[in-house]
């Protein structure tokens, strides 16, 4: 088939969803999966850590927010250097910055020199995010894209669990150190990478790069092609024409605030503030508020740790339901019934801690804010160009960080004042005001290119 005069989109667009496409999300996702485990860590270690470095209840909060702050840093400035410089190299360099602190993060003697290397961790982590959800939306077909970002969530509480998992069997038998040893050998993966991950055919093309585009075009058409038995493709479609040459090292955060997206910016930013900093404010209180009910700390992990599986049929059904429902609805339900179900688990110290209780509302917690964490990945990038597609998903996601670590703080602040029911209350809250966010400001982009949403101005 003659190719000359298709644009990138219209190329990728046509393409069935192919064995190809899955080892791209299968790589991708794993990467995310490993980040998880490496953040969730700290949840299980940091009782060891506090023990061994003789730590305040300050000094321990400090620690565990040390990635939350490298993470602000690392989304900040990932996503204006992979829009400027490609979507692969940042992505590559990102796992290896993990995978070496991670290694440090076990040679560490001190607390100050742990919570460096957590800063740089948090950097590696911060800007791995936000250029995962930018190459796979870049990469899969609109009608099958926000299932397969949604999914790629859903490796986020898969990680939770597993660094649960890993802690429960191998912090007493190696130590500490040895874990964060571990967590690091999967930086390899970046070996997988450089030969099955493309570079984005979109961004090349909207860099110009129209000869490199076209060579990885031409091997993603053979792959998929293979990968279907030889089968011919579908002839393209025309789609709407967004290629917008590049400025400076600031032209794409220019772009995400000017006329055509302030509203999506000020919408997205405001969604990323407010259900994180609900979400970790609320989540760093999950173990402890099981501990001040009478449990021990062995008891409170293995519970956290069953709580936490209601993300996985909470991801799962939000995958599906976004290309059925949409993005914007399944957004406003999952906040809600987050926000209902947190304020029912808060409410169940009344009754003096009830493991039923406490089980079930968390079950139920967990399953509605993991379908938030999908939506959020799956929405955020199909909101920009993709000239500035990674900064808008990184200064999101920045901003997103920020309310992660505002939510302990916060939350710290406001237990002594109102004790958990409070807590549970405010994160109920924080999840109410998002969701009237999305639902006043908020366009729905199921089903379409990103090529029409660039060119869509009318939020609906």
């Amino acid at each position: 088939m003659d190719n000359q005069g298709y644009s990138a989109a219209e190329r990728l667009e046509r393409l069935p969803i192919s064995g190809y496409h899955r080892i791209i999300f299968i790589i991708i996702a794993l990467a995310f999966f490993f980040d998880s485990m490496d953040l969730a860590m700290m949840t299980f270690l940091l009782g060891s850590i506090k023990a061994e470095f003789g730590l305040s209840s300050a000094q321990a909060g400090l620690l565990a927010s040390s990635s939350f702050f490298g993470m602000v840093l690392g989304a900040s400035l990932s996503g204006m250097l992979a829009d400027r410089f490609g979507r692969k190299p940042v992505f590559q360099w990102s796992i290896v910055l993990w995978g070496v602190a991670s290694y440090l993060c076990s040679t560490a003697q001190t607390v100050e020199t742990l919570t460096l290397f957590r800063i740089l961790l948090g950097i590696g982590m911060g800007m791995e995010f936000p250029i995962a959800q930018s190459m796979l939306s870049e990469l899969i077909p609109a009608q099958r894209r926000g299932r397969y970002i949604a999914l790629m969530d859903g490796f986020w509480p898969l990680g939770f669990v597993a660094a649960g998992v890993l802690s429960y069997f191998l912090l007493p038998l190696i130590g500490w150190r040895d874990i964060f040893l571990v967590l690091a050998v999967p930086a390899v993966f970046v070996l997988a990478i450089r030969f099955f991950i493309p570079e984005s055919p979109r961004w090349l093309e909207q860099a110009g790069k129209l000869e490199a585009a076209d060579k990885v075009l031409n091997g993603i058409e053979a792959r998929v092609r293979s990968s279907l038995g030889g089968a011919a493709l579908p002839e393209p479609l025309r789609l709407p024409r967004a290629v917008t040459p590049p400025g400076d090292f600031f032209a794409a955060l220019k772009q995400i605030w000017s006329p055509q997206y302030r509203q999506r910016t000020t919408m997205i930013w405001s969604l990323w503030f407010f259900a994180l900093l609900g979400f970790y404010g609320l989540t760093s209180w999950l173990s402890a508020l099981l501990q001040q009910s009478g449990f021990a700390v062995t008891q409170s992990v293995y519970y956290t740790v069953l709580i936490s599986l209601g993300g996985i049929p909470g991801f799962l059904m939000a995958a599906w339901l976004v290309e059925r429902w949409g993005r914007k609805p399944v957004c406003i339900v999952t906040l809600l019934g987050g926000g209902v179900m947190a304020f029912l688990y808060g409410q169940s110290a009344v009754f003096g801690g009830n493991v039923a209780l406490l089980i079930s509302t968390g079950l139920l917690m967990q399953f509605f804010l993991f379908g938030m964490w999908a939506v959020l990945y799956t929405y955020t990038p199909e909101l920009y160009p993709t000239s500035a597609r990674a900064t808008g998903s990184g200064f999101a996601s920045a901003i997103g960080r920020v309310g992660s670590l505002l939510g302990p703080l916060v939350t710290g602040l406001v237990f002594p004042i109102t004790g958990q029911g409070g807590v549970f209350a405010l994160g109920a809250a924080c999840f109410a005001i998002a969701a009237g966010v999305v639902w006043l400001f908020g366009m729905e982009t199921r089903g379409k290119t990103l090529e029409e949403l660039t060119e869509s101005q009318i939020p609906g």
